[in-house]
């Protein structure tokens, strides 16, 4: 969108929100760059331009304004309506695979060689891979700068940085601030707002999205489908451990008008980009309502829907080999009987956690612990235990690479090649834990439900070739015909 120079400068001028991380002004007298809805008064056309990510304007030289924070911004929303290689490279680094693996370990996760993966990210974003991990590092610094109380050489381990010397350089070249002076800012901030108190060994934050959001299939999802001692709906907030590379996490995250309320509890500080961008997938907050909800009002009798309560997002996973197992257990069964089976299975093979509230006690077990599980002692039908078993195997020996990162076609292919694996099973793991937009599900019976009583085809197929006008959006599609249930997926808990 970058290259569109008069749609950007119609959005700067506006301060249109809508845009907010789908491009970044720099503007060139200041040598500062801003998001669009930045609050300044709007510089003269003929000083802007524009750039595709803040890594690209870090490397161009512009420092981040100190009022509209452009580095705060919600992540562009191709990232996770594209299954192309630049936009899975870019989950990738989301999740710091450039940090942990270095660019040729994220070239051989897609297939490609480091030249065509720097090629193809430079093309489109204007920085490499490099580039746009250390803008990831500023903006985690800044974050622990901000929200804990950590000595600076701390907070320059757990961002990630090689030295002290790079994590002071970079802070001065991003922010025009030394780390000290930025830790300065907030603390008055904070005062000057009455913030509540720091909890000591947590980090407290704000997970900015686009308006609107609808929390209520969101958050009404995730609690209604918790498992007992991985996850669990407490004072107004969805709460569950993480597994992440170097350690384990609480995380909580409460809902709010204008941003997700996100307290995280790490074993390691070195997580903490890693436990962002996931529970960002997982609420799928980087999300384009705006364009998701202006094609599904398009049609007639999903107007009314979209109308009521827009905004609605695809309710998501931290951890995708953990959808797959929990899906299978869904198989047939209800929302009751699939957290209990869950529940059995955490309970005999999860890794036990502290919680800092006591909660939560296990994180759900890896496909590793459970490839040994004997399956005689599921409670389950044969047929469930031999699909299970054969999903479990898969998962534990890689040859079923699932992740936020996956090829759509292939990993599809690959499902509907296991015992057990229809369409239904498919498209749910491809909508929840891989996070493809037009995932379907016209054998849902909950879906069949709410098009039969909408006037549109209740079977498969005609629903289907019915639904073809709703694509690449067909998952949300879901979201608004799910919400004409009564479900408690449907609804916040009180």
């Amino acid at each position: 969108m970058h290259t569109d120079t008069e749609r950007c400068v119609r959005a700067v001028q506006s301060k249109d929100a809508r845009f907010d991380g789908w491009f970044f002004t720099a503007v060139l007298t200041t040598r500062i760059y801003c998001r669009p809805s930045c609050p300044a008064v709007p510089p003269k056309v003929e000083n802007m331009t524009f750039l595709p990510s803040a890594a690209a304007c870090q490397q161009a030289g512009f420092r981040a304004c100190k009022r509209c924070r452009p580095d705060t911004s919600p992540g562009s929303p191709e990232w996770n309506a594209r299954a192309d290689a630049v936009a899975r490279a870019m989950r990738l680094i989301q999740d710091g695979v450039v940090d942990r693996e270095g660019v040729p370990g994220l070239a051989a996760r897609l297939g490609y060689s480091t030249r065509q993966v720097e090629r193809q990210l430079n093309a489109e974003l204007g920085a490499g891979p490099l580039a746009l991990a250390r803008a990831q590092r500023a903006q985690t610094a800044r974050l622990l700068i901000e929200t804990s109380e950590l000595p600076m050489g701390d907070v320059a381990f757990a961002a990630g940085f090689a030295s002290i010397r790079t994590f002071n350089d970079t802070v001065r070249e991003v922010f025009a601030l030394s780390p000290s002076e930025l830790r300065d800012r907030s603390v008055k901030a904070s005062r000057n707002k009455n913030a509540p108190p720091r909890i000591p060994g947590t980090i407290s934050l704000r997970l900015p999205f686009r308006t609107p959001l609808n929390p209520d299939n969101l958050f009404g999802h995730l609690a209604a489908t918790a498992v007992p001692g991985v996850e669990e709906w407490r004072d107004g907030a969805y709460r569950r451990t993480l597994r992440l590379p170097h350690g384990t996490g609480v995380v909580a995250l409460t809902p709010q008008p204008d941003h997700i309320g996100c307290r995280l509890a790490l074993t390691d500080l070195r997580d903490l980009t890693i436990a962002i961008s996931r529970c960002r997938w997982m609420l799928d907050l980087d999300a384009d309502p705006e364009a998701v909800d202006e094609q599904l009002r398009s049609d007639p009798p999903l107007a009314p829907l979209v109308d009521k309560a827009p905004g609605r997002r695809v309710p998501r996973t931290v951890d995708a080999a953990e959808f797959a197992v929990r899906a299978v257990l869904g198989q047939q069964v209800s929302t009751a009987a699939a957290r209990t089976h869950a529940a059995r299975l955490v309970t005999a093979h999860g890794e036990r956690v502290e919680d800092p509230l006591g909660g939560l006690t296990h994180l759900f077990p890896s496909p590793q612990a459970l490839a040994g599980l004997d399956p005689e002692s599921l409670a389950l039908p044969g047929s469930r235990r031999a699909t299970l078993t054969g999903l479990v195997s898969a998962l534990a020996d890689g040859s079923l690479p699932l992740g936020f990162d996956s090829d759509w076609d292939a990993a599809r292919a690959q499902l509907s090649a296991l015992p057990g694996f229809g369409p239904w099973t498919t498209e749910v793991i491809a909508m929840r834990a891989l996070g493809d937009p037009d995932a379907f599900l016209p054998s849902d019976l909950g879906v069949r439900r709410a098009a039969r009583g909408l006037g549109l085809p209740s079977t498969p197929s005609a629903l289907t070739e019915r639904a073809a006008g709703w694509r690449p959006w067909r998952a949300y599609a879901v979201q608004y015909l799910w919400a004409t249930d009564s479900h408690p997926i449907n609804h916040l808990p009180v």
